[in-house]
Protein backbone atom coordinates (compact mmCIF):
# COMPACT_ATOMS: atom_id res chain seq x y z
CA UNK A 1 0.00 0.00 0.00
CA UNK A 2 1.62 3.14 -1.27
CA UNK A 3 0.62 6.18 1.73
CA UNK A 4 1.49 9.83 1.66
CA UNK A 5 2.81 11.16 5.31
CA UNK A 6 2.84 14.66 5.80
CA UNK A 7 1.97 17.32 8.75
CA UNK A 8 2.11 20.54 10.14
CA UNK A 9 0.43 22.44 7.52
CA UNK A 10 -0.53 25.11 9.72
CA UNK A 11 -2.90 27.35 7.66
CA UNK A 12 -3.41 30.36 8.22
CA UNK A 13 0.00 31.30 9.57
CA UNK A 14 2.41 34.16 8.63
CA UNK A 15 5.97 34.73 8.45
CA UNK A 16 7.36 37.65 9.74
CA UNK A 17 4.07 38.99 8.92
CA UNK A 18 4.25 38.46 5.46
CA UNK A 19 1.37 36.06 3.93
CA UNK A 20 1.81 32.48 3.34
CA UNK A 21 -1.56 31.87 1.95
CA UNK A 22 -0.57 31.80 -1.42
CA UNK A 23 2.46 29.71 -0.77
CA UNK A 24 0.24 26.54 1.18
CA UNK A 25 -2.38 27.14 -1.50
CA UNK A 26 0.16 26.06 -3.80
CA UNK A 27 1.44 23.46 -1.64
CA UNK A 28 -2.22 21.43 -1.28
CA UNK A 29 -1.97 21.96 -4.95
CA UNK A 30 1.04 20.19 -5.03
CA UNK A 31 -0.08 17.64 -2.60
CA UNK A 32 -3.09 16.82 -4.42
CA UNK A 33 -1.09 16.52 -7.83
CA UNK A 34 1.50 13.84 -5.94
CA UNK A 35 -1.37 12.19 -5.19
CA UNK A 36 -2.89 12.09 -8.11
CA UNK A 37 0.42 10.90 -10.51
CA UNK A 38 2.03 8.57 -7.58
CA UNK A 39 -0.71 6.51 -6.99
CA UNK A 40 -1.00 7.25 -3.28
CA UNK A 41 -3.39 4.56 -1.69
CA UNK A 42 -3.53 6.75 1.44
CA UNK A 43 -3.04 10.07 2.55
CA UNK A 44 -1.92 10.81 6.00
CA UNK A 45 -2.02 13.83 7.89
CA UNK A 46 -0.22 13.88 11.38
CA UNK A 47 -1.82 17.05 13.25
CA UNK A 48 -1.28 21.13 13.06
CA UNK A 49 -3.81 21.13 10.17
CA UNK A 50 -4.12 24.43 11.26
CA UNK A 51 -1.67 27.37 12.85
CA UNK A 52 -4.72 28.37 15.51
CA UNK A 53 -7.47 26.75 17.47
CA UNK A 54 -9.69 29.62 15.87
CA UNK A 55 -8.51 29.73 12.35
CA UNK A 56 -8.98 32.48 9.72
CA UNK A 57 -11.98 32.43 7.12
CA UNK A 58 -9.33 32.06 4.39
CA UNK A 59 -7.39 29.26 5.91
CA UNK A 60 -11.11 27.10 6.96
CA UNK A 61 -11.45 27.70 3.16
CA UNK A 62 -8.05 26.43 2.37
CA UNK A 63 -8.89 23.13 3.90
CA UNK A 64 -12.56 22.28 3.04
CA UNK A 65 -10.94 23.11 -0.57
CA UNK A 66 -8.19 20.64 -0.42
CA UNK A 67 -10.97 18.06 1.28
CA UNK A 68 -12.99 18.41 -1.25
CA UNK A 69 -10.38 17.44 -4.06
CA UNK A 70 -9.04 14.11 -1.99
CA UNK A 71 -12.38 13.39 -1.75
CA UNK A 72 -13.10 13.62 -5.78
CA UNK A 73 -10.03 11.51 -5.99
CA UNK A 74 -11.20 8.83 -4.06
CA UNK A 75 -8.37 8.61 -1.94
CA UNK A 76 -8.76 7.66 2.22
CA UNK A 77 -7.57 10.41 4.03
CA UNK A 78 -6.51 10.46 7.86
CA UNK A 79 -6.28 13.45 9.80
CA UNK A 80 -5.45 13.86 13.53
CA UNK A 81 -5.45 16.61 15.55
CA UNK A 82 -2.40 18.84 16.96
CA UNK A 83 -1.49 20.61 19.75
CA UNK A 84 -2.20 24.07 17.63
CA UNK A 85 -5.50 22.74 16.36
CA UNK A 86 -8.93 22.83 18.36
CA UNK A 87 -9.52 19.19 18.64
CA UNK A 88 -13.66 19.69 18.88
CA UNK A 89 -13.58 22.33 15.67
CA UNK A 90 -11.74 20.29 13.41
CA UNK A 91 -13.58 16.91 14.12
CA UNK A 92 -17.38 19.09 13.82
CA UNK A 93 -19.12 16.98 10.98
CA UNK A 94 -16.34 14.16 11.37
CA UNK A 95 -19.19 11.21 11.11
CA UNK A 96 -20.81 12.82 7.99
CA UNK A 97 -17.10 13.98 6.41
CA UNK A 98 -15.89 9.80 7.01
CA UNK A 99 -18.64 8.83 4.14
CA UNK A 100 -16.69 10.44 1.95
CA UNK A 101 -13.62 8.70 2.91
CA UNK A 102 -11.95 11.22 4.76
CA UNK A 103 -11.74 10.65 8.39
CA UNK A 104 -11.34 12.89 10.83
CA UNK A 105 -9.35 11.53 14.28
CA UNK A 106 -9.86 14.08 16.76
CA UNK A 107 -11.45 12.47 20.00
CA UNK A 108 -8.87 10.49 22.45
CA UNK A 109 -11.47 7.80 23.28
CA UNK A 110 -11.39 6.94 19.28
CA UNK A 111 -7.84 6.08 19.46
CA UNK A 112 -8.03 2.35 19.12
CA UNK A 113 -10.81 2.60 16.74
CA UNK A 114 -9.15 2.47 12.92
CA UNK A 115 -10.05 3.48 9.74
CA UNK A 116 -9.68 -0.27 8.13
CA UNK A 117 -7.94 -0.16 3.94
CA UNK A 118 -7.92 -2.88 1.88
CA UNK A 119 -5.07 -3.93 -0.32
CA UNK A 120 -4.07 -6.90 -2.42
CA UNK A 121 -2.46 -8.53 0.71
CA UNK A 122 -5.45 -7.51 3.37
CA UNK A 123 -6.25 -5.48 5.63
CA UNK A 124 -4.42 -2.20 6.57
CA UNK A 125 -5.30 -0.51 10.20
CA UNK A 126 -4.78 3.02 10.55
CA UNK A 127 -4.98 4.52 14.09
CA UNK A 128 -5.22 8.08 14.75
CA UNK A 129 -4.07 9.14 17.63
CA UNK A 130 -4.14 13.11 18.01
CA UNK A 131 -2.23 15.16 20.64
CA UNK A 132 -3.02 14.03 23.59
CA UNK A 133 -2.61 16.93 26.62
CA UNK A 134 -1.90 15.43 29.60
CA UNK A 135 -4.15 17.18 32.08
CA UNK A 136 -6.99 17.02 29.69
CA UNK A 137 -7.11 12.99 29.00
CA UNK A 138 -5.56 11.42 32.22
CA UNK A 139 -9.01 10.57 33.77
CA UNK A 140 -10.25 9.30 29.96
CA UNK A 141 -7.01 6.66 30.32
CA UNK A 142 -7.96 5.65 33.98
CA UNK A 143 -4.02 7.28 35.02
CA UNK A 144 -4.46 9.16 38.25
CA UNK A 145 -0.94 11.43 37.23
CA UNK A 146 1.44 10.88 34.56
CA UNK A 147 2.75 13.19 31.51
CA UNK A 148 3.36 13.02 27.75
CA UNK A 149 5.05 9.76 27.75
CA UNK A 150 2.03 8.24 29.82
CA UNK A 151 -0.98 9.10 28.36
CA UNK A 152 0.47 8.08 24.93
CA UNK A 153 1.39 4.67 25.94
CA UNK A 154 -1.92 4.17 27.45
CA UNK A 155 -2.99 4.62 24.10
CA UNK A 156 -0.88 2.80 22.21
CA UNK A 157 -1.66 0.22 24.68
CA UNK A 158 -5.49 0.06 23.62
CA UNK A 159 -4.02 0.46 19.76
CA UNK A 160 -1.94 -2.89 20.51
CA UNK A 161 -4.93 -4.55 22.10
CA UNK A 162 -7.19 -3.56 19.56
CA UNK A 163 -4.57 -4.93 16.67
CA UNK A 164 -4.29 -8.33 18.71
CA UNK A 165 -8.02 -8.92 18.06
CA UNK A 166 -7.76 -8.62 14.38
CA UNK A 167 -6.90 -11.23 11.86
CA UNK A 168 -3.47 -12.51 11.57
CA UNK A 169 -1.43 -10.59 9.06
CA UNK A 170 -2.72 -7.00 9.55
CA UNK A 171 -0.57 -4.47 9.04
CA UNK A 172 -0.61 -0.99 11.80
CA UNK A 173 0.06 2.30 10.94
CA UNK A 174 -0.47 4.62 13.65
CA UNK A 175 -0.65 8.73 13.49
CA UNK A 176 0.62 10.57 16.37
CA UNK A 177 1.56 14.20 17.24
CA UNK A 178 4.05 14.42 19.54
CA UNK A 179 7.83 15.13 20.66
CA UNK A 180 9.89 12.17 20.50
CA UNK A 181 13.18 11.66 21.62
CA UNK A 182 15.70 11.71 18.96
CA UNK A 183 13.96 14.43 17.06
CA UNK A 184 15.59 17.36 16.25
CA UNK A 185 13.45 20.53 17.24
CA UNK A 186 13.42 23.82 15.36
CA UNK A 187 12.12 27.16 16.80
CA UNK A 188 8.82 27.45 15.48
CA UNK A 189 7.37 24.40 17.46
CA UNK A 190 4.89 25.43 20.10
CA UNK A 191 6.41 24.14 23.09
CA UNK A 192 4.11 21.07 24.94
CA UNK A 193 6.57 20.88 28.27
CA UNK A 194 4.23 22.39 30.85
CA UNK A 195 1.71 19.16 31.97
CA UNK A 196 4.87 16.84 32.04
CA UNK A 197 8.16 16.21 30.52
CA UNK A 198 7.74 16.87 26.43
CA UNK A 199 9.25 13.80 24.92
CA UNK A 200 8.41 10.57 24.59
CA UNK A 201 10.45 7.19 24.01
CA UNK A 202 10.49 6.27 20.62
CA UNK A 203 9.89 2.36 22.01
CA UNK A 204 6.10 3.71 22.40
CA UNK A 205 5.48 2.57 19.20
CA UNK A 206 6.97 -0.76 19.53
CA UNK A 207 3.85 -3.25 17.48
CA UNK A 208 3.51 -1.01 14.37
CA UNK A 209 4.45 -0.83 10.96
CA UNK A 210 4.65 2.53 10.20
CA UNK A 211 4.31 5.76 12.52
CA UNK A 212 3.36 8.53 10.82
CA UNK A 213 4.71 11.60 13.54
CA UNK A 214 3.84 15.54 13.35
CA UNK A 215 5.11 18.50 15.65
CA UNK A 216 8.50 18.56 14.39
CA UNK A 217 8.84 20.58 11.70
CA UNK A 218 12.35 18.63 9.91
CA UNK A 219 11.87 15.82 8.05
CA UNK A 220 13.42 13.26 10.28
CA UNK A 221 13.90 9.31 10.35
CA UNK A 222 14.49 7.65 13.80
CA UNK A 223 13.70 4.39 12.82
CA UNK A 224 12.59 2.91 9.21
CA UNK A 225 9.21 1.99 10.76
CA UNK A 226 9.37 6.06 12.98
CA UNK A 227 9.26 9.33 11.08
CA UNK A 228 8.31 12.84 10.57
CA UNK A 229 7.03 14.11 7.72
CA UNK A 230 7.96 17.97 8.87
CA UNK A 231 6.16 21.01 7.65
CA UNK A 232 5.80 22.15 4.45
CA UNK A 233 7.12 25.53 4.31
CA UNK A 234 9.82 27.07 6.68
CA UNK A 235 7.94 28.71 9.69
CA UNK A 236 11.26 30.03 11.18
CA UNK A 237 14.50 30.86 9.86
CA UNK A 238 16.51 27.66 11.92
CA UNK A 239 15.02 26.05 9.03
CA UNK A 240 17.08 27.49 6.51
CA UNK A 241 19.30 24.86 5.41
CA UNK A 242 15.73 22.31 5.90
CA UNK A 243 14.67 19.84 2.68
CA UNK A 244 10.83 20.51 3.10
CA UNK A 245 9.26 17.36 1.73
CA UNK A 246 6.50 14.77 2.59
CA UNK A 247 7.07 11.06 2.47
CA UNK A 248 6.11 8.68 -0.08
CA UNK A 249 6.18 5.43 1.98
CA UNK A 250 5.68 2.12 0.86
CA UNK A 251 4.04 -0.68 3.12
CA UNK A 252 4.90 -4.29 1.91
CA UNK A 253 2.94 -7.55 2.41
CA UNK A 254 4.81 -8.35 5.48
CA UNK A 255 4.65 -4.77 6.59
CA UNK A 256 8.27 -3.75 5.95
CA UNK A 257 8.53 0.21 5.26
CA UNK A 258 10.30 2.00 2.36
CA UNK A 259 10.22 6.09 2.03
CA UNK A 260 11.14 8.37 -0.35
CA UNK A 261 11.25 11.91 0.01
CA UNK A 262 9.00 14.08 -2.05
CA UNK A 263 9.67 18.09 -2.15
CA UNK A 264 6.85 20.85 -1.59
CA UNK A 265 7.13 23.94 -3.71
CA UNK A 266 8.66 26.87 -2.12
CA UNK A 267 7.91 30.65 -1.88
CA UNK A 268 11.54 32.04 -1.36
CA UNK A 269 14.92 30.58 0.17
CA UNK A 270 15.38 32.12 3.33
CA UNK A 271 18.99 33.51 3.94
CA UNK A 272 20.16 34.19 7.73
CA UNK A 273 22.99 36.73 6.67
CA UNK A 274 25.86 38.21 9.38
CA UNK A 275 27.75 41.09 8.65
CA UNK A 276 28.96 44.18 8.67
CA UNK A 277 25.96 46.84 7.75
CA UNK A 278 28.70 47.89 4.54
CA UNK A 279 29.74 44.37 3.42
CA UNK A 280 26.14 43.35 3.48
CA UNK A 281 25.20 45.96 1.18
CA UNK A 282 28.21 45.80 -1.17
CA UNK A 283 30.06 42.25 -1.51
CA UNK A 284 29.49 40.14 -4.28
CA UNK A 285 28.63 37.19 -2.05
CA UNK A 286 25.24 38.31 -1.09
CA UNK A 287 24.06 38.57 -4.66
CA UNK A 288 22.28 35.67 -4.64
CA UNK A 289 20.12 36.44 -1.70
CA UNK A 290 18.43 39.25 -2.89
CA UNK A 291 15.65 37.79 -4.06
CA UNK A 292 15.28 36.05 -0.56
CA UNK A 293 13.39 36.33 2.46
CA UNK A 294 16.69 37.54 4.39
CA UNK A 295 17.43 37.75 7.75
CA UNK A 296 20.09 40.04 9.30
CA UNK A 297 22.25 40.30 11.93
CA UNK A 298 24.75 42.96 11.86
CA UNK A 299 28.08 42.99 13.55
CA UNK A 300 28.55 46.69 13.22
CA UNK A 301 30.52 47.96 16.71
CA UNK A 302 28.25 50.92 16.23
CA UNK A 303 24.67 50.67 15.49
CA UNK A 304 24.49 51.85 12.00
CA UNK A 305 21.80 54.46 11.19
CA UNK A 306 18.68 53.17 8.90
CA UNK A 307 19.60 49.83 8.51
CA UNK A 308 16.54 48.10 7.43
CA UNK A 309 15.77 51.37 5.24
CA UNK A 310 19.40 50.59 3.56
CA UNK A 311 19.42 47.05 3.53
CA UNK A 312 15.73 46.84 1.94
CA UNK A 313 17.16 48.54 -1.38
CA UNK A 314 19.44 45.91 -2.13
CA UNK A 315 17.40 42.63 0.09
CA UNK A 316 13.75 44.08 -0.67
CA UNK A 317 12.54 41.12 1.49
CA UNK A 318 14.91 41.93 4.88
CA UNK A 319 12.14 40.53 7.56
CA UNK A 320 14.41 40.47 10.87
CA UNK A 321 17.14 42.64 11.62
CA UNK A 322 19.41 41.39 14.54
CA UNK A 323 22.52 43.22 16.25
CA UNK A 324 25.57 41.32 17.11
CA UNK A 325 28.22 44.17 18.00
CA UNK A 326 32.35 42.50 17.27
CA UNK A 327 35.00 44.26 18.41
CA UNK A 328 33.36 46.51 21.20
CA UNK A 329 32.88 45.50 24.96
CA UNK A 330 29.29 45.50 24.88
CA UNK A 331 27.54 43.48 25.49
CA UNK A 332 25.46 41.42 22.17
CA UNK A 333 22.31 43.33 21.42
CA UNK A 334 19.74 40.79 21.04
CA UNK A 335 15.62 41.02 20.70
CA UNK A 336 13.95 39.29 23.51
CA UNK A 337 12.58 36.76 21.26
CA UNK A 338 15.95 35.76 20.13
CA UNK A 339 17.23 36.10 23.69
CA UNK A 340 14.24 33.24 25.36
CA UNK A 341 14.59 31.30 21.93
CA UNK A 342 13.95 27.27 22.91
CA UNK A 343 13.29 28.01 26.51
CA UNK A 344 10.49 26.63 27.90
CA UNK A 345 7.57 28.94 29.85
CA UNK A 346 8.97 27.40 33.26
CA UNK A 347 12.81 28.42 32.43
CA UNK A 348 11.94 31.95 31.05
CA UNK A 349 9.81 32.34 34.43
CA UNK A 350 12.80 31.22 36.80
CA UNK A 351 14.85 33.57 34.88
CA UNK A 352 12.43 36.25 35.72
CA UNK A 353 12.93 35.65 39.99
CA UNK A 354 16.81 35.62 39.46
CA UNK A 355 16.80 38.97 37.05
CA UNK A 356 14.33 40.32 39.43
CA UNK A 357 16.00 39.24 42.76
CA UNK A 358 19.78 39.09 41.74
CA UNK A 359 21.94 36.17 43.77
CA UNK A 360 18.29 34.67 45.43
CA UNK A 361 17.35 31.44 43.52
CA UNK A 362 13.93 29.87 43.41
CA UNK A 363 12.80 27.87 46.22
CA UNK A 364 11.19 24.65 45.62
CA UNK A 365 7.93 25.84 46.54
CA UNK A 366 7.88 28.99 44.37
CA UNK A 367 9.11 26.48 41.80
CA UNK A 368 5.86 24.34 42.63
CA UNK A 369 3.54 27.52 42.23
CA UNK A 370 4.75 28.11 38.68
CA UNK A 371 4.68 24.72 37.37
CA UNK A 372 0.96 24.88 38.87
CA UNK A 373 0.20 27.95 37.61
CA UNK A 374 1.53 27.40 34.06
CA UNK A 375 -0.46 23.82 33.85
CA UNK A 376 -3.86 25.51 35.26
CA UNK A 377 -3.56 28.40 32.26
CA UNK A 378 -2.63 25.61 29.41
CA UNK A 379 -5.66 23.27 30.85
CA UNK A 380 -7.91 26.59 31.53
CA UNK A 381 -6.77 27.63 27.39
CA UNK A 382 -7.65 24.25 26.22
CA UNK A 383 -10.69 23.79 27.54
CA UNK A 384 -12.01 27.46 26.41
CA UNK A 385 -11.27 26.45 22.97
CA UNK A 386 -12.68 23.39 23.11
CA UNK A 387 -16.30 25.89 24.17
CA UNK A 388 -18.92 25.50 21.50
CA UNK A 389 -19.14 29.52 20.14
Amino acid sequence: MRLLHTSDWHLGRSFHRESLHDAQRAFLDHLVEVVRSEGVEAVLVAGDVYDRALPGLDAVELFDDVLHRLAALGVPTVFISGNHDSARRLGVGAGLIGRAGIHLRTDPGECAVPVVLEDAHGPVAVYGLPYLEPTLVRERFGLAKGGHAAVLGAAMDRVREDLAARPEGTRAVVLAHAFVTGGAPSDSERDIAVGGVAAVPASVFDGVNYAALGHLHGCQTLAPHLRYSGSPLAYSFSEADQRKTMWLVDLAADGTVTAERVDCPQPRPLAPLRDTLDALLTDERYEEHERSWVQATLTDPVRPAEPMEKLRRRFPHTLQLLFDPQGSEAEPVRSYAARVSGRADLEIAEGFLRHVRPGAEPGAEELGWLRDGFESVRESGERKAELPR
